[in-house]
């Protein structure tokens, strides 16, 4: 007590008994109270003072928090020669958070007026002081800027020297470089085995990129001995210290089981931890868990979102799963046009699922016109090198008129080349010598094609094939086949193939009458919208056609249908008692009268 009573006494005449005055008290706890002393002590010139004074403001310790104030005071410092405050200085212009030069025109960024940009160059300047004077921690810290720093930055040699330096002082951060050095040069076991062990004292010393590198070599047993578990808790350590790909791979061992107990909600929660800290893998995987399901039903809301953040972030894969759910409509409002935006982000960044997804969407008449042409070229280049896909593609291109003049000469060209191959181009092919686009007419031929395509199992060939022998065009007349390709196309789920079906079994064909299988298939056709099923299935029940009679709802089947512009309901609903509708519609289509 003596001591420090002494040493305030002193500190009213001398600015280093100020500032030991100031120290002392902080060792107290008296951190408010030490401002005073140590500020003065700063204003007389003190570099350690100056420091202290600059830390302060930075940590808010004693007085608020003051960015600005805190860079000043560590610039006078640094300028000094105080070693600190040239590391931290370096730091703080690696992060980009001061703007200007020194006498007091220095200002701490990142605020609304300025964009924090790092400045390499001067960040290099003030570490290369502090590593020049032999602080580890500054001799580090320019191995990193010489190794990671701009082109025109960046020596490795240097930046080597520099890590080893720092390392042989213990210093964890040039242990790190020194393992990152050899992981760069290592060309074989050894070098990946020195390499581990430098990671090895960096883990020590806690820091976490090293305790999640040591993880991954670990789990691959690189450098060390393979052990899942092992490497799963270095995960877990690096993800506590919050490197952002450890949480990421902590996340997904929890959610595995793998080299720790599976905890599906503690994993969900590491990964949404990484994917909120930026790493777009691990966006991705919550978007693939929600998109997924497993105890729970998929949940297309979440999964968009998570799908949005980790494509937002340049994550090839989710773009393309963003796509598709603005395709289909699942979580998000359907828009083929913002899926096509998206494709076209995954292409760009190389996902070659997403050209095709592209493509396709383009063939179906959406995306922009430069989407168009762009795909158009892309499948004209491929295949003029004998791609068969391709050819078919540009086939239809040329046909729909997508990126080019409609041409239905050189479509049917392009589709006959294709079709040797492809089953599609067989079923284009055939479509187009029936109907003479671009071709002579040739039914014969035409049945042909399409006959290929049905027998390799395409829907829409079965289809068409179905009506070419049911009506006898291009060849024989053949009903029971016409049925047989029927239900093949409606156990593929086309739905004017079931309709198809049911109607056939309705009667009036050359096949068996079975009025209860007419039923059950028109009312699978009219619970996917089918409008003349609907029809059909409220006659049936109205009727009582198939043995079965329910006028509630038939009526409901009925009023579908009339909503859906079938006016032959109204004639069936008037007779079930329901007021018919005052403007009754066209009729769609013809249907089979029963």
């Amino acid at each position: 007590m003596a001591n420090f009573l002494s040493q305030r006494a002193a500190a009213l005449f001398s600015p280093h008994a100020k500032l030991r005055y100031a120290l002392s008290l902080v060792e107290l706890g008296e951190v408010a109270r030490a401002f005073a002393p140590l500020s003065a002590a700063a204003t007389a010139g003190i570099p350690e003072a100056q420091f202290r004074v600059g830390r302060a403001y930075l940590d808010g310790a004693g007085v608020p928090v003051s960015r600005a104030e805190g860079a000043r005071w560590i610039e006078r410092a640094a300028e000094a020669g105080w070693v600190e405050a040239q590391v931290v200085l370096a730091t703080l212009h690696l992060f980009g958070l001061v703007v200007g030069a020194a006498s007091g025109t220095m200002v701490f960024g990142n605020t609304p007026q300025h964009e924090a940009k790092p400045d390499y160059e001067r960040a290099a300047i003030w570490a290369g002081r502090a590593a020049e004077a032999g602080s580890p921690d500054g001799q580090a810290l320019l191995g990193y800027l010489l190794t990671s720093g701009p082109s025109e930055l960046r020596d490795l040699e240097t930046a080597d020297a520099w890590y080893a330096k720092s390392a042989a002082t213990g210093c964890p951060q040039g242990h790190l470089g020194v393992a990152l050095a050899l992981l760069r040069n290592a060309l074989d076991a050894e070098g990946q085995q020195r390499a581990a062990a430098s990671l090895a004292k960096a883990a020590e010393g806690g820091l976490g990129t090293a305790l999640y590198l040591l993880g991954v070599m670990t789990e691959r047993g690189a450098g060390v001995k393979q052990d899942i578990a092992a490497a799963t808790d270095l995960y877990r350590q690096a993800a506590e210290r919050h490197v952002r790909s450890g949480q990421a791979r902590y996340g997904l061992a929890l959610m595995e089981g793998r080299g720790v107990e599976r905890n599906a909600a503690r994993g969900e929660s590491w990964l949404r931890r990484a994917a909120l800290a930026g790493d777009a893998e691990a966006a991705a995987l919550v978007g693939d868990l929600y998109s997924r399901g497993g105890e729970l039903p998929p949940n297309y809301t979440e999964s968009a979102t998570w799908y949005g953040r980790a494509a937002a972030a340049g994550h090839a894969a989710s773009a393309r799963a963003l796509g598709l759910l603005y395709l289909t409509g699942a979580g998000v409002q359907r828009d083929p046009e913002e899926a096509a935006r998206w494709f076209r982000h995954s292409a760009e960044r190389g996902d070659q699922l997403a050209h095709v997804d592209l493509g396709n969407l383009v063939l179906a008449g959406n995306g922009s016109e430069e989407d168009r042409v762009a795909a158009r070229e892309r499948f004209e280049r491929a295949a003029e090198t004998g791609d068969l896909v391709a050819a078919f593609n540009f086939g239809v291109c040329l046909a729909q008129g997508v990126g080019i003049e409609r041409n239905d000469r050189q479509a049917a060209l392009w589709l006959r080349r294709a079709a040797d191959g492809v089953v599609n181009a067989q079923y284009w092919y055939g479509r187009m010598l029936a109907e003479g686009r671009g071709v002579e007419v040739d039914l014969k031929e035409g049945r042909h094609w399409i006959a290929k395509a049905a027998e390799a199992g395409l829907p829409d060939a079965e289809m068409a094939y179905a009506e070419m022998l049911l009506g006898g065009r291009g060849g024989s007349r053949d009903h029971p086949a016409a049925l047989e390709m029927f239900e093949r196309a409606a156990r593929q789920g086309h739905v004017n193939a079931i309709f198809s079906v049911a109607a056939m079994h309705g009667g009036g064909h050359e096949v068996s009458e079975n009025r209860q299988q007419a039923q059950l298939f028109f009312r699978q056709a009219a619970e996917r919208g089918h409008a003349m099923a609907q029809l059909m299935l409220g006659r049936y029940l109205a009727r009582g056609l198939a043995g079965e009679t329910n006028a509630a709802e038939a009526r409901l089947w009925l009023q579908r249908a009339r909503a859906q512009g079938i006016s032959q309901a109204d004639a069936e609903l008037a007779r079930l008692g329901a007021r018919p509708a005052t403007e009754p519609t066209a009729v769609a289509r013809a249907v089979n009268q029963h």
